[in-house]
């Protein structure tokens, strides 16, 4: 059983909309046991890519989307928006251009 010759077995297994987008890394992340994150970019995501790798360790988690996680993805790195945890502004609250 297995993936190709070379082919590293996934950490974990992990939906897109559980990756916290990191706004510096400009990608989006997935803590690793090493103490680092696991990171994809959205133009990986782009391309079809589902693994994320950890730069830390050689520990990599497959990443699970569609193309409605896709399209949520999008939005939140352009909107700068870091997960599905993050708090939602109360009503009334005004981006702030700078």
């Amino acid at each position: 059983a297995g993936g190709p010759p070379g082919s590293k077995m996934a950490y974990e297994e992990v939906n897109l909309d559980d990756m916290k987008w990191d706004l510096e890394l400009e990608a989006f992340t997935y803590e690793c046991p090493c103490g680092d994150l696991f990171q994809i970019t959205m133009d990986e995501l782009e391309d079809g890519e589902e693994i994320a790798n950890c730069p830390s360790c050689s520990l990599i988690v497959l990443v699970e989307y569609g193309d409605e996680e896709l399209q949520r993805a999008k939005v939140r790195s352009l909107t700068g928006e870091g997960g599905p945890h993050d708090s939602i502004p109360p009503t009334g609250a005004k981006a702030i251009a700078t």
